[in-house]
């Protein structure tokens, strides 16, 4: 048997706690990370600390440790109220701690007090570091500059299926007093927590499958605190959606703070609600546009139609008085050769009987073609004559519209109160201009 000097592990886990006791201070202030966080049923809250490398983000170091609930009761609603954050893990925090070593048990740490201002600082810290690094690599503007779709209407949404934000989306894009149709895919993520991050990127990944078939991508969630909304500061995440080929629209439905990914993003809207409210407007002003080219095309054809209305009365006038005379003088000429020919034929006739009367016949046939064919380009010029005839034209639903005598052409010279004479193929109308 050893005889060598042995202590128990009781006796050796005793003089560790009471080394520890006697050579540490009372307190130190720690910086680490809360990788684990739980609270039981006796208000008792258990943490593990961690810290990581900034270059390789492994482990360095970890810890236990506990925060009593007498002390927990106290520490809690002063941190969240001060920082607007949930203690919870992902964040960074300075605590007053006392080194502690049980046999049982071993090292821990006996959390005091928390300093609420350097986490507010180390999440600012963070989220700088991210847009600087954005704005180094070229990257920040890139979803900015593309160009907006002129009606985007298919849709793709990323966001908690169960997320009040999503029902609020939905509700108010499908029943547009409009009646606006869009068409849209839920790609669900994490909206929240250690997994968002991942979550988010790969619904991104899935939405770049069908690029040219979705016309802009949203990412919306219903609110919530600063830590909860931390991933949305997240490198990774705020680099895929500046690099994202289509535009990309965020309500992350909170005023207090801009996120990293609001920032990068093409447009950034309050809420879920909003980014609904946007789309419909983008419709809405679409709608106007048209509804005030169809005015403007509608003003310009009406007065097109009025210019040529003038231009047919003009012809019709000066055309009248030359057709008339033409007919005249058709009849003129076609009685002159028929007498000439009467004339010839009959003298004709006593020298060469015979052979006149077969003349004749020849003769006759072909002045009754003659005649015919005249009398066909007469029938024509008189149809002419007969289209150009001002009560005609007025017969097929023109008007003629006077002030004072004198044809109106243009609108705008009339005034209110002004008196109109209005002629119709049958009857005229008095009017007084109202507008």
């Amino acid at each position: 048997m050893d005889t060598k000097k042995h202590i128990s592990l009781y006796e050796l886990n005793q003089e560790v706690k009471k080394t520890l006791k006697n050579n540490l201070p009372e307190y130190y202030w720690v910086i680490g990370e809360i990788s684990e966080i739980k609270v039981n049923n006796s208000g008792h809250c258990y943490l593990e600390l961690v810290e990581k490398d900034e270059l390789t983000d492994s482990l360095r170091a970890k810890a236990r440790a506990i925060i009593w609930s007498s002390t927990f009761r106290m520490l809690q609603p002063y941190f969240e109220t001060t920082t607007n954050i949930k203690l919870t893990k992902g964040i960074k925090v300075l605590v007053k701690a006392i080194a502690e070593f049980h046999e049982l048990y071993g090292f821990s740490l006996n959390i005091i007090d928390i300093e609420p201002d350097y986490t507010i600082g180390e999440l600012a810290r963070t989220k700088q570091e991210t847009i600087k690094r954005l704005v180094k690599e070229g990257v920040i503007e890139m979803n900015k500059s593309l160009p907006f779709p002129l009606l985007p209407q298919k849709i793709a949404v990323i966001s908690s299926a169960t997320a009040a934000g999503y029902g609020d989306f939905m509700n108010h894009i499908q029943n547009n007093p409009y009646n606006y149709k869009f068409y849209i895919r839920l790609f669900p993520a994490f909206m929240q927590g250690e997994e968002a991050e991942t979550s988010i990127v790969e619904a991104l990944d899935k939405i770049y499958k069908y690029e040219d078939f979705f016309d802009i991508v949203v990412i919306i969630r219903g609110g919530g605190s600063q830590a909860d909304l931390s991933c949305f500061n997240n490198y990774w995440l705020s680099y895929n959606v500046a690099q994202f080929p289509l535009p990309v629209l965020t309500g992350i439905g909170h005023e207090q703070d801009e996120s990293v990914v609001d920032i990068v993003a093409h447009t950034k809207l309050k809420t879920p609600t909003a980014v609904a409210e946007f789309l419909i407007s983008v419709f809405q002003e679409n709608e106007n546009y048209i509804n005030d080219l169809n005015s403007r095309i509608t003003d310009i054809c009406l007065e097109k139609v009025g210019r040529e209305n003038e231009k047919i009365s003009k012809y019709a006038l000066l055309l009248t008085p030359v057709v008339t005379e033409r007919i005249s003088n058709n009849y003129n000429t076609i009685n002159l050769i028929s007498q000439k020919i009467r004339s010839s034929c009959r003298e004709y006739a006593v020298k060469n009987s015979q052979w006149l009367l077969l003349l004749n016949r020849n003769l006759k046939n072909h002045c009754i073609k003659y005649i015919s064919d005249s009398y066909y380009r007469l029938e024509i010029l008189d149809k002419k004559r007969h289209y150009l005839d001002p009560k005609n034209i007025l017969k097929r639903g023109y008007s003629i519209t006077l002030h004072n005598g004198k044809n109106i052409k243009e609108a705008y010279k009339l005034k209110n109160e002004d008196l109109i004479d209005t002629i119709l193929y049958k009857g005229r109308i008095k009017s007084k201009v109202t507008k």
